[in-house]
């Protein structure tokens, strides 16, 4: 099997496996994926989130997924419980389709890390 087809199966499974546990079944999207591993990332699964917050999370996630590719570092936790992260390389330009299969890749990596998926 091919890298881009094992990385399409692995996508498949997880978007499977959280569309199941946070959306009915309804199909999550990249974002909708992001923003979990957001709230997973900040620990606070059962409070509700403002606008700018959501956001915020949505930050805390790409950081996250990014760390092992070395273009962010974790540096602390606030008072609030919120991470921080420092930029330790610029993200090169990417085409919205580069983008997309980056994160996707993070995210696979991601939930391998945790053994959701094999």
């Amino acid at each position: 099997m091919s890298r881009d087809e094992q990385l399409k199966n692995r996508w498949e499974k997880v978007v499977q496996i959280l569309s199941n546990q946070f959306a009915e079944g309804d199909v999550l999207d990249l974002d909708a994926i992001i923003y979990l591993i957001g709230v997973q990332e900040l620990g606070k699964v059962h409070q509700t989130f403002k606008k700018d917050e959501k956001l915020n999370l949505m930050h805390i996630a790409i950081c996250r997924l990014l760390e092992p590719y070395g273009y962010y570092e974790f540096d602390y936790v606030d008072k609030e419980g919120w991470p921080h992260y420092n930029v330790k390389e610029e993200l090169p330009p990417l085409k919205a389709g580069e983008q997309s299969v980056l994160m996707k890749e993070a995210i696979v990596n991601y939930f391998m890390e945790r053994e959701v998926i094999d």
